[in-house]
Parts: structure tokens; C-alpha cells; sequence
């Protein structure tokens, strides 16, 4: 055998590069939306051989063919607790009547595109920084008597951490079934992780996607869970941007610590985030969590608060793009102002085309993104695409202070969208996010106001600031953007 492969192993290496590469330009082809995107990679797979398979197969497989666990909470909840849910599904007129006929159709887009319904009952709070949010995470932990569902990207083992680890931890003794997910890839963001200790303190714990010490799960390494989800008794969720970890915290790190965002959910909304949450638990466990702990009282809720709230979840599986969709739909109903704060802009073509457009119809458009980035590479990526952006008539502003890791947006004063996504091609392509779209005049007004308030000490961008720094710097930001979808 060893003679046979030393004789002919340019052979045999020549049919394994042409099986390979045959194989990822096929799936390339048939699997891609994107012309730019199969061309590119074909040619990669082409110029490569052998390599460039490998690299198609790590970083170019965007969607994961998973059998989806229900359609809208199916197969979670019995007859009478759907029925009654639905109860709360916001009707047509009542949007008109109070927003307006864009918002109805910007309501009918969600419909279409999404899993889960506009509903009203709910209630909203912002937690506007790390204290208040891990506080809150505590609290909600502290009085759950049956069931909690912790999904999360980082989870660090660190003052933060532990403190929540230590809640778990004890809501386990004191006989509440617990269950934790944490990202393969964020779980790495300490040494060593989290997973060990909490499975020391008996809770049950999975990793999404692949194996902290053997490595993540191909073909799918480069996808990842990007929720935040934290569900108490079924009947009060925590939702947003904040991970775990204790850079957020000022009272554990100081005046430095990084801003960011996050929000208490009650009402029908919080069944929807359960069903993200379980289902993503169901994808990477087998286990399906449908007894009686994991539901809430639901029938206690009171119908008729003003708050219109739509679970939005995107993933590449079924709901590829459609974070990217709904933004796409609000930025063509707005009339007089369009406001995001995101730590990572890189929209693609159609999202600046939707921004730019929605300005030269004499809408404002105004973006904040932080003048300090935790990420240097993905800082300069966007900056290059900065004047495709300032030129036509959009604002650009470099908030002054602390890294800011919050992803708000508005629309009119009154349609917000607010939860995980960043404005990247990780977001947008890459990620299982999930958010949150809010029909509230007074939500989103608390919006504005945190954006202004950014804004009045921020530093805006402008073309003359972009055309004169050095060439050399203008073109390493280029190449950077190349490779943002990756960053």
C-alpha cells in the first residue's frame, strides 16, 4: 500500500482535488442568491485547489438545513394556550387607525416574512447599561420557581459571570430546571470557560454549533448564535444586545466600561422568544422543551396595551435575510427621520441604497457608530465605505466616550427595531439573531432621546475628513473591506 501511494500520489492527489473542488463550485452554484458571491468563491475553488474547497467549506457555507420544531409555537404549546395567544395577534385597522396605513404595510411585510405576529399586551423597558441589565438577569433568575432558558453568545468567566453562574447555579438547588446555551465561539472568549463550572453546579448546559475543546462543527464554523435570550417561568424575557461578561459592567470594571442595551419583555411576545430559544436548544440537543414548567400563565395577561411587539428571528436556515428584509421595508415608509446607533456598520449595497435613497427624499437619516471600536479590523472595514454614505445626504456621527455596543434604530418617532443585529454582513448573512420590532410612539421616542443624546457630543463624519487622510490608510481600509463578510 505504501508503495502504491508513493508511486502514484500525484495521481490520486489530482482525482481528490478535482472530486473536491467539483463538489464545492456545484454547491457553490446551486446554493448561492448572490451572483458575486458564486462567481467569487468558484473562482477561489478553481485558483485553489484543494484549498480552496477547504476554505468554501469553512467560511463559505452560510445556511444550515435544520428540520424546524414549529412553524408558530406549534409544537410547543397546547391547543388552548395557542388559542388564547392569538388573541393578542394586533389586527389591521387597529394599526391604521393609530399609525397609519405605511405601518400597516410595513406590518403586512412582517407577516409575510417572518414566523411570529405583530401583538399587543406586551410591555417594554430599556436597561441602558450592564448594571441595570445583569441586575435585572439576576432578579428574574432569583424568582423563577419552575423553569429558566438562558441562550447567549459570550457567557465569560468573570466577576459577571459568576455572578450569574452562581444564580443558575442555586436556582438548580432549589429545584428549577435550568438550561443554557452558549455559542461555540463565544464560549472561547474566556479561559477557561463557563461551561464547566455550571456543569460542576448541575446545570444542564449545551454549546451551539460545535465543541469548545475539539473544535466548531463543519461545515457550519461560520455560523453562529448571536441571541441573547433569557426567559423566566415563561413569563418575563430578557432580550438585547448584552453579553455576559463584565466589560459592561461599571461597577466591576469602572469608568471604562463599554455601553450597550438591553430590554425587559412581558405580554404574548415572551412565548415567541421561548420558541426561538427552544428551538435553537432543540436543534443542538435533541430535546424538546414543551412541558408544563417551561409555560407561563398566560391567561393573566391583560389585551390592549399599547405596545405593538413582533418577535423577529433570522438565521441561515428558513429565515435567511429577514433582518435585512424588515429593515429594507421600514427604511421605504419613513417620512422625516431615520435614527441607528450600531457598534459595526457595514451595510451592503441595497441597505445603503435604501439609507441614500430614503435621504434624497429629504428624510433624515443620521447613524452613530462609536468613535472607540473593540474591534479595530471591522472599524477600518467600515470606515471605507463611509463616503458611499456621506455623499448622499445621510449623517454620519463618531460618538466621543466608551465603546458603545448598542444597536438602536427609528423610524418617524414611532417604529423601532432594537435586539441583537449589528448592521454587518455577520448580522445580516451569518448570525441567528433575533430582535425585536416595537410599534410604540413613547418606545421609540426613548430611543431618539438616547441617540441624541449621543449625537449632541459626537463628532460628525465628513468627505473632506475621509479624502485627506494618507492614501496608504485609505487603501488598507479598502482591503479590509474586502473581507468584511468574514470580519
Amino acid at each position: 500500500m505504501f508503495q502504491l501511494l508513493s508511486t502514484y500520489w500525484p495521481h490520486i492527489l489530482f482525482v481528490i482535488s478535482i472530486a473536491m473542488g467539483a463538489a464545492a463550485a456545484i454547491h457553490a452554484t446551486m446554493t448561492k442568491e448572490e451572483v458575486r458571491a458564486a462567481t467569487g468563491w468558484v473562482g477561489v475553488i478553481i485558483l485553489s485547489p484543494i484549498i480552496g474547497a477547504l476554505l468554501y467549506m469553512i467560511a463559505g457555507i452560510n445556511r444550515i438545513r435544520r428540520k424546524s420544531l414549529s412553524l408558530r409555537r406549534d409544537a410547543l404549546l397546547p391547543a388552548a394556550d395557542l388559542h388564547e395567544l392569538e388573541k393578542f395577534d394586533a389586527e389591521t385597522d387597529a394599526v391604521i387607525s393609530q399609525f397609519g396605513r405605511r405601518f400597516a404595510a410595513l406590518q403586512t411585510l412582517g407577516d409575510r416574512i417572518t414566523r411570529y405576529p405583530l401583538t399587543t399586551g406586551n410591555t417594554i423597558d430599556m436597561l441602558e447599561n450592564g448594571d441595570e441589565a445583569y441586575a435585572a438577569m439576576k432578579t428574574a433568575i432569583d424568582g423563577a420557581e419552575r423553569s429558566i432558558l438562558l441562550e447567549t453568545y459570550i457567557f465569560d468567566r468573570d466577576r459577571i459571570g459568576l455572578l450569574i453562574a452562581d444564580a443558575l447555579i442555586a436556582a438548580v438547588k432549589r429545584g428549577v430546571e435550568v438550561r443554557v446555551l452558549i455559542d461555540a465561539v463565544g464560549a472561547r472568549y474566556s479561559v477557561p470557560s463557563i461551561l464547566g463550572y455550571l456543569k460542576d453546579g448541575g446545570v444542564t448546559v449545551a454549546v451551539f454549533n460545535g465543541n469548545v475543546i475539539m473544535g466548531l462543527r463543519l461545515p457550519y464554523a461560520n455560523l453562529r448564535t448571536h441571541r441573547k435570550i433569557l426567559i423566566a417561568d415563561g413569563k418575563i424575557a430578557l432580550t438585547g444586545g448584552m453579553n455576559i461578561r463584565e466589560g459592561f459592567s461599571e461597577e466591576a470594571v469602572g469608568g471604562s466600561f463599554a455601553h450597550d442595551t438591553h430590554f425587559s419583555v412581558s405580554g404574548p411576545a415572551v412565548a415567541d422568544l421561548f420558541d426561538v430559544a427552544a428551538e435553537d436548544w432543540r436543534f443542538t440537543t435533541g430535546e424538546v422543551l414543551n412541558s408544563e414548567v417551561w409555560r407561563g400563565d398566560r391567561l393573566e395577561r391583560k389585551r390592549g396595551d399599547p405596545v405593538f411587539l413582533r418577535v423577529v428571528a433570522s438565521g441561515p436556515d428558513r429565515s435567511v435575510e429577514t433582518n435585512h428584509k424588515m429593515l429594507i421595508g421600514a427604511f421605504s415608509v419613513a417620512r422625516q427621520s431615520i435614527r441607528i446607533m450600531s457598534p459595526y456598520f457595514l451595510p451592503d449595497r441595497e441597505l445603503i441604497s435604501a439609507l441614500t435613497t430614503a435621504a434624497r427624499r429629504g428624510v433624515e437619516v443620521d447613524i452613530v457608530v462609536p468613535a472607540a471600536n473593540n474591534l479595530v479590523l471591522v472599524d477600518r472595514a467600515m470606515t471605507a465605505q463611509f463616503d458611499q454614505i456621506v455623499k448622499n445626504y445621510c449623517r454620519i456621527w463618531r460618538s466621543t466616550g466608551s465603546f458603545s455596543h448598542s444597536k438602536l434604530l427609528s423610524i418617524d418617532g414611532t417604529w423601532a427595531y432594537v435586539g441583537s443585529s449589528n448592521l454587518d454582513p455577520r448580522s445580516l448573512r451569518l448570525n441567528f439573531e433575533v430582535d425585536l420590532e416595537v410599534l410604540n410612539a413613547g418606545f421609540a421616542g426613548e430611543i431618539d432621546e438616547r441617540i441624541d443624546d449621543a449625537i449632541k457630543s459626537a463628532t460628525p463624519v465628513t468627505l473632506e475628513g475621509l479624502w485627506s487622510r494618507p492614501f496608504l490608510v485609505r487603501l488598507l481600509e479598502k482591503v479590509l473591506w474586502l473581507g468584511s463578510p468574514y470580519l
